[in-house]
């Protein structure tokens, strides 16, 4: 028996406007999340999040005549490369408009907007699910912002996009051990980089 997703997937590529937009529905929380974590400041200083997977989903629909289904998580690796690429782009095209000097348009989304993706993306990064304090927020996309790009990769797309490690390690080149590693030691990272933040706040 086909999966709910397979399902959905199939009557999408017959043109299906309801199983497409219950498709993207059921992805777009981690999608946000994904994107905001991906972009980093200079991108999200430029552009909104909500834009940016605008922007995704109408590629992803573009395309989706094209996608063979072979499984739920190759549907989500499909849909999260998108991503992956989207942001890519979009940062590649504001560094070179910074040197070039052009005019830069400033742009934030809201702070409440910005705290409810931070609270969703720390609650599937780390085990805690009670609610955040802004400035424990700020900490944390601080710390994850330091890490090298190959451990934030790995992090995103098992956290976030739910992809399973054989599938990560197809992405990225490398085998699921290098892979769970990655993981394991960039959240063991994150948690000491916070950790030790707070050490230094109650000193002060």
């Amino acid at each position: 028996m086909a999966s709910e997703c397979e399902e959905l997937v199939g009557r999408a590529s017959r043109g299906d406007g309801s199983a497409v937009e219950e498709l993207l529905a059921r992805n777009l929380p981690s999608l946000r999340a994904y994107v905001r974590f991906k972009a980093g400041r200079l991108v999200q200083a430029r552009e909104s999040v909500s834009d940016l997977v605008q922007s995704v989903c109408r590629e992803v629909l573009e395309q989706l005549d094209d996608f063979q289904y072979r499984g739920e998580a190759e549907f989500r690796s499909w849909l999260f490369r998108h991503a992956y690429h989207k942001v890519v782009d979009r940062g590649r095209f504001h560094r070179a408009a910074k040197r070039d000097g052009a005019r830069e348009v400033e742009f934030s989304e809201s702070a409440e907007q910005d705290d409810e993706e931070l609270e969703y993306a720390m609650s599937l990064l780390t085990p805690s699910r009670n609610a955040i304090a802004r400035e424990k927020l700020e900490r944390f996309e601080a710390a994850f912002a330091e890490l090298p790009e190959d451990y934030r990769e790995a992090i995103l797309m098992q956290r976030i996009a739910g992809l399973p490690y054989s599938e990560i390690a197809r992405e990225m080149g490398k085998s699921e051990g290098a892979v769970r590693n990655l993981v394991y030691r960039g959240l063991a990272r994150v948690t000491l980089r916070m950790q030790s933040g707070e050490g230094r706040e109650v000193s002060e």
